[in-house]
């Protein structure tokens, strides 16, 4: 394979490297290298640190391109089967990033924050890695997330298949307003919380309440979730109420119900006011009943809606449903006369955007 790659180097240098970064994490899962080694890989091939969290399993790893750790130590879990040795984790000699790259500097951000910029991928439920460096990726960023995903996701099935459930009593103490602060504390510290945490509530459509960490992955958008804002343990109960408010301006994403998934009270804004003066199931005002008119003519009426609702312009919105401008244009012909106002306008864009909103909030609390 080496061989290969430096054949392959002299044609194509990108070919090259990314040859390399293919056996390189190869070579780990074939030594059955921890997690540890393979976040050191990931940094020190693409040149700036490299994070791996997974909330679920209560893991949190960065790397600095260097190779040094620059995160707490994995935590003690059963490893079945047998264990990787020192020399496992040392598959051969790593290319370092000047045989990729030429090396960059390391990024400035802060070690807690996820920043949105940088590259990121889905190593399993629950948990991602980050290659922290904003602007335009290396030409090997992405083989290097995934090929160093693919093998994280190996040690996780081969280790952590089976991560600790939080337990509900002490997750509902953790979230009650009416629960004695010590008593808050003892359970954030039983449920792995360290006392100066910053974290969220995430409110579930099933009832079901999470804790997440500013350093976690969002969930991802196969799940709808409100996702509360991140403080200190004390103001979880706060932050839970505020997700429950977000849930509720979530969309199960499809045709029939188009809408965001996910929603972060960070970002309802004065929205949240709507909120608390709607009820669940209450009667719809007049722009949602001919919002509901309007969406029983066709399938496809309230997915285009909420595109034209959502994009900055009527292009983007026919690119969102993937049709043609003069297709969107012709589906759109109608929609004054049902909905009874001009939607195209920036004040009647804005009524459409509040007639979906409510369409959302005052659905059946069972939805």
């Amino acid at each position: 394979m080496r061989d290969l790659a430096a054949r392959l180097t002299a044609l194509d240098p990108d070919a090259g490297a990314a040859l390399q970064v293919i056996a390189y994490f190869d070579r780990l899962t074939e030594a059955r290298a921890g997690l540890q080694s393979i976040v050191r890989g990931a940094a020190v091939l693409a040149g700036c640190p490299a994070r791996l969290a997974d909330e679920h399993r209560r893991i949190h790893l960065r790397v600095h391109p260097d190779g040094t750790n620059a995160a707490a130590p994995i935590p003690t879990a059963e490893q079945p089967g047998r264990a990787p040795s020192a020399a496992a984790d040392q598959p051969g000699p790593a290319p370092t990033s000047a045989t990729v790259e030429q090396p960059r500097p390391p990024s400035d951000s802060a070690a807690g924050q996820v920043d949105e910029a940088w590259m990121s991928v889905v190593v399993a439920d629950g948990a991602l890695l980050w290659l922290e460096r904003a602007g335009p990726p290396g030409p090997v960023d992405a083989m290097i997330l995934e090929r160093a995903a693919g093998a994280a996701r190996t040690v996780l099935d081969r280790t952590r298949h089976h991560p600790p459930p939080a337990d509900p009593a002490l997750l509902e103490l953790l979230l009650d307003p009416d629960a004695a602060e010590p008593s808050r504390l003892k359970a954030a510290a039983r449920l792995g919380l360290k006392p100066d945490a910053e974290v969220r509530a995430v409110a579930l459509p099933d009832g079901r309440a999470r804790l997440q960490s500013t350093a976690t992955p969002p969930p991802d958008a196969t799940m709808r979730a409100g996702i509360g804002p991140a403080g200190p343990i004390a103001a979880l109960p706060s932050s839970y109420a505020a997700a429950r408010v977000a849930l509720r301006f979530t969309a199960e994403g499809t045709e029939q119900d188009p809408g965001p998934r996910v929603v972060h009270a960070d970002h309802l804004g004065g929205l949240a006011l709507l909120a608390a003066a709607t009820d669940p199931g209450g009667d719809p005002i007049p722009d949602v009943q001919a919002l509901h008119r309007t969406a029983a003519t066709a399938p496809w009426a309230l997915a285009t809606l909420d595109a034209v609702a959502e994009s900055p312009s009527l292009r983007t919105a026919a690119g969102a449903l993937r049709v043609h401008h003069s297709t969107l244009q012709e589906r759109l012909s109608p929609f004054d006369h049902l909905l009874g106002w001009d939607f195209r306008t920036p004040q009647g864009r804005l009524r459409l955007q509040l007639a979906l909103a409510l369409h959302r909030l005052t659905r059946p609390p069972s939805r």
